[in-house]
Parts: C-alpha cells; sequence; structure tokens
C-alpha cells in the first residue's frame, strides 16, 4: 500500500493506492491556516487514520508547494508561507517515525499523470500547473527530474520568450522580476490582461464563456493567450524535447487549447515537424496526491 499527502494552502489531502494504483481511500480536511504545528499534527493524524483503516503500515510520500533547499534542508519558494524555512521532511519523519519521500506539487501532478495517467507510457513527460500560479515537472522514464538545485520544470520563473514590443518589459511579478511566464499563463495574470486591454474585469471562466457567445474582446485574449503559450511550451520544447506535455490547474479545462496551441507552436520549434502531443490530465486535481503516493 502507498499513502500519498498533498499539502495545499487551504486543504491537506491523503489517499491510499495499492500497488495497481487503485484507489483504497481518500479524504481530504481543512489546512490549519497560518499554523506550522497543526498542520503537522493533521497530516500525523490523517495518515494514523487511514492505516488504522486499512490494517497495514505503509510507505508516504508528501506533496508541497516550493522545494527543499539544498543547502538548509528547509522548504522554500512555498505559497504557503507558513512553511518556508521549515525542516519539514526532518519533522514529518520523527512525528510518523519512517521515511518519507516528498516533492513540489507539480511533480507530483506531473509524475501521476506519467504513471497511469493522460501521459502513461511516454519516456519524457513535463507537466504543466496553469491555476493561480504557474509550474510545472519533469518526469524521465517514470522518475522525478528535481536538479541539483531543486527546481527543474520552475517553467513560470522565466521570461516569456519572443516576447512582442507590447509585452516588453511585462508585468510584475511577485518572485522581483517582470515578464514572467506566470504572470501571462496564470488564470489571474490573464484576468488582469484582458482588464488591461478592455478596462473591464472578468474571471477566466467569464471570458472563455464570452467568447463562445462571440464577443469579439474575449476572443482576442483567448487568441492572445494561446500564442503566449504556444510560445513559451515552444520554448520547452526545443530544450527538453518531451514526448508529452500535460495541462493541469484551471485553465487546463478550457478546452479548445489542445487543438490551437499545437497548430501554433510550430512555428517557434526548431524542428520540421513536432511530435510532442498536448493532452488533458487524466486525474484533475487528485493527480497531486496520486503522484505523491506514486513517489
Amino acid at each position: 500500500m502507498r499513502l500519498g499527502i498533498d499539502l495545499g494552502g487551504t486543504k491537506i489531502e491523503i489517499i491510499a493506492l495499492d500497488d495497481s494504483g487503485k484507489e483504497l481511500l481518500r479524504r481530504r480536511i481543512p489546512t490549519p491556516s497560518g499554523n506550522y504545528t497543526a498542520t503537522l499534527q493533521a497530516i500525523a493524524a490523517l495518515v494514523n487514520d487511514a492505516e488504522a483503516k486499512l490494517g497495514q503500515r505503509s510507505s508516504l510520500g508528501f506533496g508541497t508547494p516550493g522545494a527543499l533547499s539544498r543547502v538548509t534542508g528547509r522548504l522554500k519558494n512555498s505559497n504557503s508561507v507558513v512553511l518556508n524555512g521549515q525542516p519539514i521532511l526532518q519533522d514529518l519523519e520523527s512525528l510518523l517515525q519512517r521515511k518519507v519521500q516528498i516533492s513540489n506539487d507539480a511533480n507530483c501532478f506531473a509524475l501521476s499523470e506519467a504513471i497511469d495517467g493522460a501521459a502513461a507510457g511516454a519516456s519524457v513527460v513535463f507537466g504543466v500547473i496553469l491555476g493561480t500560479g504557474v509550474g510545472a515537472g519533469i518526469v524521465v522514464n517514470g522518475h522525478v527530474l528535481t536538479g541539483p538545485n531543486g527546481i527543474a520544470g520552475e517553467w513560470g520563473h522565466n521570461p516569456l520568450p519572443w516576447p512582442q514590443p507590447q509585452e516588453l518589459i511585462g508585468p510584475a511579478c511577485y518572485c522581483g522580476k517582470r515578464g514572467c511566464i506566470e504572470t501571462y499563463l496564470s488564470g489571474p495574470g490573464m484576468a488582469k490582461l484582458h482588464q488591461l486591454e478592455t478596462g473591464i474585469l472578468l474571471s477566466t471562466e467569464e471570458i472563455v464563456e464570452r467568447a463562445a457567445q462571440g464577443d469579439t474582446h474575449c476572443v482576442q485574449s483567448l487568441l492572445t493567450y494561446e500564442d503566449r503559450l504556444a510560445r513559451s511550451l515552444a520554448h520547452v520544447i526545443n530544450i527538453l524535447d518531451p514526448d508529452v506535455i500535460v495541462l493541469g490547474g484551471g485553465m487546463s479545462n478550457i478546452e479548445r487549447l489542445y487543438k490551437n496551441v499545437p497548430a501554433l507552436w510550430g512555428d517557434w520549434v526548431f524542428s520540421d515537424r513536432v511530435d510532442t502531443r498536448l493532452v488533458k490530465n487524466q486525474f484533475g486535481d487528485s493527480s497531486g496526491v496520486r503522484g505523491a503516493a506514486w513517489l
């Protein structure tokens, strides 16, 4: 049996899988707000309750925003800021009295989709999160690639490639830079850019809905988004040349992306043909917790 924990800013989810990937148990609870100790205790209670119910001790994988610093061993770059600077891996292993595998939540998403999801069987998978932020994970032959700095796949904090004159210098990003991919391709980024062009603030869902009804401004916002996504993914293809790119996060629900973006990215890929497939995730917001279990 494999247990996976997905720690988010608002919820903690646990899943138990057997060796074939069959789900044995799943439970979600709210994340204790701003309280590191209470968060650890909540995780321990979920693990203990799951093992008591299923009658066996298990391996444990843990997905979290951010990454472990190779300098301090403590968590960094988490948007759940109460976790930053904490020795979360050591604390979990001490509390649960076992070895714990830990990885970034985007890595867990990519691993889930590579093992038995939308990219099952592919050798090289780039798993993209397009949500309130933008991130990615890389899986090669069933193993997560992390890199010596623990930041492999941190795609959202590179500059938008091949920028147009009107895209320079780019919106400010929370990381301190300007023009990051995240500021263009996240859900809030798309909404803000639509507002900048039209003076009207809409949610991404409203933009998509109005575009389908023929609203020309919303249609143009989607066309611009698709162009930027195509350029950004072409940059990845030129470097990594993945077999499959899997989209996750709220923006992955825009169905037209899967046809329109591959039709555009060939203009930017350094090849006479692009065989990389762009696919929607299979497991939705459960991919993260499933990937944690597969760790």
